[in-house]
């Protein structure tokens, strides 16, 4: 086959990087460097088509949050000469990465601030340079459920007000901010809570939801928040019908606020590693436990409920997060993760123009 065999070219598929050190070190397997997780997605090719791009952490050893202009134009050129392309960043807001919880006193929700306006700085500087499509940074709430549970009310209050602080200063460097639905973080671990979170917020165009498939799998099954389950505990997952119904009733509510996406598969199972708290487990797309059909599921996201292409998301992105070392040093992993994303982009993209960042409203 050739890429004509795949002639859709929109949404672009990016790689994560962060796998390389989310979930590594602490006590758990080693950080696996950038440029190793460049190499690795650069030579995934599937029927003559290979990766557009990768999503970035910036967080060293990967990027420093504190990169100088220097700095970024070393990495700009390392993601160019692959190839390759940088779509959404991830903001370090987590106190163990120099932030603070966004339901926090004064002094952590600051540091969560000061964190957003140097990770806008950095994804600004970066389309600048060109080497940057894309106007997304992912944020939460870096604080956990139990945390939140002392006063849902008032701290999911807190959150949206630091959100929205946090979204003056996006708007400002032309970027948006995607709010991660994972069930780890306080006030985002169910899909009633991230949507009544989105609207607090009341940034539409500013402040979307980022979407993973893994982590979304377990809003169903009201992980941490078994008041919203849309599934019951014991569910037959061969029960198609059903799971279709609850699926559309989840993405009827968060995708019209969803501005990144994550393709994932999940076997309805949690997960951690290193210092990471539990949360939706990722599994490689051919695992024989992962209960997703991918471009069946995918298309809950990326179409309308009449069915269209919503193209909202520009790009994929997969996130092999706290996938084992030995995994993700196998080329074949990779090129089973691009057959997975192609599949989606085959069922749910289309032809498009190559176009420069859209600006935040």
């Amino acid at each position: 086959m050739s890429p004509s065999k795949h002639p859709n070219n929109f949404p672009k598929l990016h790689n994560a990087a962060w796998p390389g050190v989310v979930g590594k070190g602490q006590g758990s397997e080693p950080i696996i460097e950038l440029d190793t997780m460049l190499d690795l997605t650069a030579a995934a090719e599937v029927d003559g088509v290979k990766f557009d791009g990768v999503d970035l952490f910036l967080f060293a050893p990967h990027v420093d949050i504190d990169a100088s202009d220097s700095d970024l134009k070393v990495l700009a050129d390392k993601v160019t000469k692959r190839n390759l392309a940088i779509g959404s960043v991830v903001a370090p807001v987590w106190p163990p990465t120099g932030g603070g919880s966004a339901m926090g006193d004064e002094s952590e929700r600051a540091r969560f601030i000061a964190q957003v306006r140097k990770a806008c700085r950095i994804a600004r500087r970066l389309r600048e340079l060109g080497v940057r499509h894309d106007n997304v940074i992912r944020i939460d709430s870096a604080g956990g459920p139990s945390a939140w549970a002392k006063d849902p009310e008032g701290n999911q209050k807190l959150i949206a007000s630091t959100f929205r602080t946090a979204a003056d200063i996006a708007k400002d460097h032309g970027e948006r901010l995607a709010a991660e639905g994972e069930i780890c973080w306080g006030g985002m671990h169910s899909w009633r809570s991230m949507v009544r979170l989105l609207e607090l917020v009341d940034r539409p165009g500013v402040v979307g939801f980022q979407a993973d498939m893994a982590h979304t799998l377990l809003y169903l099954l009201g992980y941490n928040a078994p008041e919203d389950a849309l599934l019951p505990k014991d569910f037959d997952w061969k029960d198609g019908k059903t799971f279709d119904a609850a699926y559309r009733k989840l993405t009827d509510a968060l995708r019209p606020w969803t501005i990144d996406f994550h393709v994932a598969q999940n076997d309805a199972t949690v997960f951690g590693s290193g210092s990471h708290d539990k949360t939706g487990r990722h599994c490689l797309p051919k695992d024989p436990n992962g209960k997703l059909d991918i471009p069946h599921a995918a298309g809950f996201w990326l179409r309308d409920g009449k069915g269209v292409v919503t193209k909202a998301v520009r790009h994929l992105c997969w996130d092999g997060c706290m996938f084992p070392n030995a995994v993700m040093m196998k080329p074949q992993t990779w090129n089973d993760i691009l057959g997975a994303m192609l599949a989606v982009r085959d069922a749910h993209g289309w032809q498009g123009k190559e176009s420069t960042a859209t600006a935040a409203v």
